[in-house]
């Protein structure tokens, strides 16, 4: 293959990428916000990981993720970890991260366990975490008086909600879809962008009563645990770019001493 027929290639599997690339809105087809994390902003993990433990770690579990190997990557000593991060009180930082409730406590308090969150990140995205966070709002006929706008009947309350502050939702009505029912009766459902729920069609959050924090700055924290988070799903993720370039430098040279060879093989040919 020619370097210019290479050249072509590369650029068709780029555009397939492209025009594969998965679009940012939930399943009930609420639009996703861009959490916009950045793996190379240390202080960003290291405030997420101290945000994910202190709020989070109550009751979700990292099981695949070791404290000794969160300090590693995250440029903290041992002790540190210790002082910082084990708010869960394990004696060992060579232990995995596992939830202060236990299964029978969140059993009686939830009627079942809360989920791991290793991989959380790599099943839902960054942006459904990002806009999960910022989704809650205040719901009486939810058992814990909460919900969440793009994941309906979720069974835990805002763990965030003392920085958010409590968020009511904005209603708005249900719009014929162009379709009938068996019955001849117009098919209604709620307008791209909200989120249907039994007392109607959500359009917006607002604030009820504000948190200890400004929107932007409890918009850092939520960028901040889900920047921890897309860490934890795949801790080796802060290497890969270094190595990346090793292995990108080794096949040029490879390949730069591979064409030398070739010609020194077929120079008295030609």
């Amino acid at each position: 293959m020619t370097p210019k027929n290479m050249l072509k290639s590369l650029a068709a599997f780029a555009l397939l990428g492209l025009l594969s690339a998965p679009v940012l809105a939930s399943e009930d087809g609420v639009e996703l916000q861009s959490a916009g994390t950045d793996l190379t902003d240390k202080g960003s993990l290291q405030r997420g990981a101290k945000d994910f433990l202190s709020y989070c770690a109550g009751c979700h579990s990292l099981k695949h993720l070791r404290y000794s190997r969160l300090g590693d990557d995250l440029g903290l000593s041992e002790q540190e970890v210790m002082d910082q991060l084990n708010v869960t009180g394990v004696k060992n930082v060579g232990e995995p991260i596992l939830a202060s409730m236990t299964p029978e406590m969140a059993k009686a308090a939830f009627n079942k366990e809360p989920p791991d969150l290793s991989l959380i990140a790599r099943v839902r995205g960054s942006d459904w975490i990002y806009t999960y966070l910022k989704s809650f709002y205040l719901d009486p006929t939810r058992p814990v008086g909460w919900n969440n706008t793009i994941f309906p009947g979720a069974s835990m309350p805002n763990p965030l909600w003392s920085l958010q502050g409590t968020q009511q939702p904005e209603y708005t009505a249900k719009v014929a879809t162009g379709e009938k029912d068996e019955k001849g009766q117009a098919i209604m459902a709620c307008p791209h962008g909200t989120t249907d729920t039994d007392q109607g069609c959500i359009s917006r959050l607002v604030v009820a009563s504000p948190g200890t924090l400004k929107p932007q700055q409890f918009d850092q924290v939520a960028r901040d645990i889900t920047t921890f988070l897309e860490y934890a799903g795949e801790p080796a993720g802060l290497k890969r770019p270094a190595i990346g370039v090793w292995v990108l430098a080794f096949l040029a040279l490879f390949t730069f001493l591979a064409w030398l060879l070739n010609r020194e093989y077929w120079k008295d040919v030609h």
